[in-house]
């Protein structure tokens, strides 16, 4: 069966993510992956990925941003040209806007959030959380192709081998929807990771007074460790940090090497975005806060007097 993995990057710059997607691709039985690359300008990033699966680049001006009725035209193209049997994305806000429309021009069936495949090899059956989390759904998707947006953090990245093809989709920019344009773009320069592929992440939650702080406790810390900076909701909702930080159930999911939470409870919401992290701190100062309950290593604390200690302690070491 041959999978299509649909890849995603930004700025140049291609995301952890697609790498493992290529991996689920790998691990379904008898899958022939191939990867579909759509952007401008992005040979670079052909070379990159072609190490990994044979490469179709749809390559072009009107490409250069990920507008959602474009891509989701192009990728229901190229998977019909390829007879592909499945469609495959990591899990983000790229793929959640683009593979569902995908999916139903395609007339195929959608499983989103994948986190296995089953366990006797059934390639129809796939395991999503549900739930937010507690529940590990088995679910059967009939028909065919496939389209799947899967959880990163829960597969290995592909690993690189010899080079494959490179091919090109032509691509005409008046034979394409032109139903939405993107206006503008916000985003804030950040030299830190993101959190979806930060080794340690350093998250912040009610027990945080304001945006000042957020940078100073939450954000000095995570520099210590050269990781990523997250949130709980409560902040986000307090306008005390943005929406791209938020790690959990409505937010993005983190699965680091170490998970810190500053004065986080631990609502299932936000456990939901991180409880597959590998070890798990929490520092809170009430004791029966539910983070504690996941937590490798806890510590009751005021945040505001044992971060900046635990800072000083890492910056002599």
């Amino acid at each position: 069966m041959r999978v299509l993995v649909v890849a995603e990057h930004d700025q140049g710059a291609l995301k952890a993510g697609t790498l493992a997607a290529v991996g689920f691709a790998c691990a379904v039985k008898d899958a022939e992956p191939e990867i579909l690359l759509l952007g401008h300008q992005v040979d670079n990033l052909a070379e990159q990925l072609r190490r990994y699966a044979p490469v179709w680049v749809a390559d072009d001006q009107c490409l250069r941003l990920p507008t959602a009725d474009r891509y989701a035209e192009i990728i229901c193209r190229v998977a019909r040209q390829r007879e592909a049997g499945m469609v495959v994305a990591a899990a983000s806000t790229f793929s959640t806007d683009i593979l569902p429309r995908a999916a139903a021009l395609l007339d195929g069936t959608m499983g989103s959030d994948i986190v296995g495949t089953s366990p006797d090899g059934d390639p129809s059956v796939f395991l999503r959380p549900t739930n937010a989390g507690t529940v590990v759904a088995r679910v059967r998707l009939l028909g065919e192709p496939k389209v799947l947006t899967v959880r990163a953090s829960a597969f290995k990245a592909a690993e690189p081998g010899e080079s494959r093809d490179v091919a090109r989709v032509p691509i005409s920019a008046s034979e394409l929807p032109n139903l939405s344009e993107v206006v503008r773009r916000d985003s804030r320069a950040s030299t830190r990771p993101d959190v979806t592929e930060a080794r340690v992440v350093v998250s912040g939650g009610r027990g945080v007074k304001n945006a000042d702080d957020f940078e100073q406790v939450v954000g000095g810390l995570a520099d210590v460790f050269q990781g990523g900076v997250g949130c709980s909701r409560a902040l986000v909702d307090a306008g005390i940090a943005p929406n791209d930080l938020q790690v959990g159930q409505t937010g993005k999911i983190a699965a680091p090497d170490l998970y810190i939470a500053l004065g986080i409870s631990g609502a299932v919401q936000h456990l939901a975005g991180m409880k597959d992290s590998k070890v798990v701190v929490a520092i809170n100062k009430d004791p029966e806060a539910p983070i504690f309950e996941v937590s490798d290593f806890g510590l009751v604390a005021d945040l505001y007097k044992a971060v900046p200690e635990l800072i000083e302690k890492l910056k002599q070491r």
